[in-house]
């Protein structure tokens, strides 16, 4: 649900501060505030399984660091995300601050819910690739699959779809040798 102050005014991080500690994720996405319900099991079980798998070849490997929601992404001015999951490697450990991560991650994972779907399909996916997010996976519980968009210069390619019926292989060249299969993944 989006949420845009009376005055009409793009939001920014000094508002979000503001919102209350009420255990819903808050974000603020081009200006305006968007308050997400807690996640569902499933999700909350592939979160886990892709922080086991991908947090664990980043730490064993020494790439950076692999972290969960609720976390504050300060994007721009006008955008703090809260990814289900991220990757920070070790050239972007600049980025990490004691309060947030100010710019973007090189790997953002969202995991889609009713409630969220079309937001990280649509406006997410726009305001990661315009901030400079390097690879945005879309996992989604229902269909057991797995949307990769990676950045070529300026924006993303065409995205590449995965599946746990195809029995695929998850990669990125951000974590050169990792390879989880999705029926792994997916309950």
């Amino acid at each position: 649900m989006a949420i845009r102050d009376s005055a009409h005014r793009k939001l920014t991080y000094e508002d979000y501060a503001l919102f209350p500690e009420d255990g819903q994720r808050h974000e603020i996405l081009d200006g305006e505030h968007y308050v997400t319900p807690a996640p569902t099991p499933d999700h909350q079980i592939i979160s886990g399984r892709l922080y086991l798998k991908v947090g664990n070849f980043v730490s064993e490997h020494q790439l950076g660091l692999f972290l969960y929601a609720p976390l504050d992404v300060l994007l721009s001015e006008h955008d703090v995300a809260q990814p289900d999951l991220l990757f920070l490697s070790n050239e972007r450990a600049g980025l990490l601050t004691r309060a947030n991560i100010q710019g973007a991650p090189d790997l953002v994972i969202e995991i889609l819910s009713d409630s969220t779907r079309r937001r990280d399909q649509t406006l997410k996916r726009d305001r990661y690739e315009r901030c400079g997010v390097l690879e945005y996976w879309l996992a989604d519980p229902t269909r057991k699959t797995v949307r990769v968009f990676r950045r070529e210069g300026a924006a993303f390619l065409p995205p590449v779809d995965l599946s746990a019926a195809a029995d695929d292989l998850l990669t990125t060249p951000l974590l050169p040798g990792l390879k989880i299969r999705l029926r792994e993944i997916f309950p």
